[in-house]
């Protein structure tokens, strides 16, 4: 149902975003009775179906998304996963003045890493070189007292776009000019490679002081040095490490002013013993992670943050403790292919252990090489009552996944990114789906 007379409804949680990973926060909000409205500058993304209207608004646009709502009186807002929402997430919650109000300086930390860099610094936190700049020349200079190699990357960026390995100086240019197309406000940071250990910590906060911890290890893509393809849970660590490594989240927490809701750090562990974070996202990790805190822990911080967007209380006290990896389904093409078919997934779903397993595509999709987080087509989770028995059943369940693709004759180009929409776009209204995600584009 399209039209220009359409109005948003009143008392909606607004979600900003509609990819792959937002479809828990719409389907939380119809498990609670409460509208939802997506917004998402792309008519295509898969969450679309889940919403109760759509507006085809940028993210990034919080007066266009004001414009767009009207007189429509929204009981909150929130996102996940992604930062480009971000800043209009708190511009929103203070415009509306919503229970929840999304904290000013967790921000800077969110948007800019060199800005987090110095935060760590005063939070006592190991640092480690690195140059920023929204002029390449300028960076370039900057980063001849660097110790090679570096990781170049957008200064506000996430999800692994734009993130280049550079070995020596003579390759930094053109990472720069790479890394600064997937820049939004134009400034790349370099900085010195830590190597170590890749740790996640999630964490979330409640009345100023961490709620619940979850220290997760990461291993990369084979033959990448950034796309991550499984996490675990809990990582592999001695107790006063894992201790340690909570106390450094919720420190860094308190100077970037969240006193509630979630955080999601990014941690290498060197061989040494010293931790360095290497960056902050202030919302929800991305990757399926809680899908995979619900099976290691049985906590649902998914529905925690709707709580918090809403203004209710929430709890996220664990109710087991056990073993759980998440593998990463990515296409099985370096080129760009279409999905022609998907075998064996009632045999991967009836091994023992496995929690969960969507695919976000469905035969006839577009499938990207998977070169950056958004290009994911599914994830797999698997639990045990050990690591070991959690690795076991998860590579059991995905050898019995069949993903048939096709390559294209050419490569499909790049959605547009587009600024932002007028506000007298008017409301999209989709069809209310069933709530079996299969028939819209999740198998799950």
């Amino acid at each position: 149902m399209t039209g220009a007379d359409q109005r948003p409804p009143d008392g909606a949680l607004v979600v900003l975003g509609a990819a792959e990973e937002q479809i828990p926060l719409y389907l939380e909000a119809r498990r609670r009775g409460v509208p939802s409205i997506a917004v998402d500058i792309r008519p295509d993304r898969p969450a679309l179906p889940f919403a109760d209207a759509f507006l085809q608004v940028s993210t990034r646009d919080a007066d266009a998304i004001a414009a767009a709502l009207g007189d429509a009186r929204p009981a909150g807002f929130v996102t996940c996963a992604s930062d480009a929402g971000l800043v209009a997430w708190r511009e929103l919650c203070l415009w509306y003045g919503t229970a929840y109000r999304y904290p000013e300086g967790a921000l800077a930390g969110s948007t800019d890493k060199a800005a987090f860099h110095e935060l760590a610094r005063t939070a006592g936190v190991a640092g480690y070189g690195f140059a920023e700049s929204s002029d390449p020349d300028e960076l370039v200079a900057q980063a001849a007292g660097l110790r090679y190699p570096l990781v170049v990357k957008p200064a506000d960026g996430s999800g692994s776009k734009g993130v280049l390995r550079v070995t020596g100086p003579d390759d930094l240019p053109a990472a720069v000019a790479h890394s600064r197309t997937f820049a939004a406000s134009g400034a790349v940071i370099a900085e010195e490679v830590v190597e170590g250990r890749q740790l996640v910590v999630e964490t979330f906060v409640r009345d100023g002081r961490p709620h619940f911890t979850a220290v997760l290890e990461k291993e990369f893509v084979p033959g990448t040095d950034f796309m991550v393809g499984r996490l675990r849970c809990p990582a592999r660590l001695p107790d006063a490490v894992l201790t340690g490594l909570e106390a450094t989240a919720g420190r860094l927490c308190a100077a970037l002013g969240v006193t509630d809701g979630p955080a999601n750090f990014d941690v290498v562990l060197g061989a040494d013993g010293r931790e360095r974070v290497i960056e902050v996202n202030a919302r929800l990790g991305g990757n399926g992670i809680p899908r995979l805190l619900a099976a290691a822990y049985g906590v649902d911080n998914v529905r925690a943050l709707v709580a918090l967007a809403l203004g209710e209380p929430f709890d996220l006290t664990p109710e087991r403790t056990a073993h759980a990896a998440l593998e990463l389904i990515g296409s099985p093409l370096d080129e760009d292919g279409e999905l022609v078919a998907v075998g064996g997934l009632a045999e991967a779903r009836a091994v023992p252990g496995i929690t969960d397993l969507a695919l976000f595509v469905r035969p006839g999709d577009l499938v990207r090489p998977f070169d950056q987080s958004g290009h994911k087509i599914g994830h797999l989770v698997a639990t045990g009552p050990t690591a070991e028995a959690a690795d076991a059943a998860l590579a059991e369940a995905r050898a019995l996944l069949r993903l048939t693709v096709r390559p294209l004759p050419a490569p499909v180009p790049a959605p547009a990114v587009a600024v932002s929409v007028p506000a007298a776009v008017p409301l999209a209204v989709p069809a209310t789906p069933a709530l079996d995600p299969g028939e819209h584009h999740v198998v799950s």
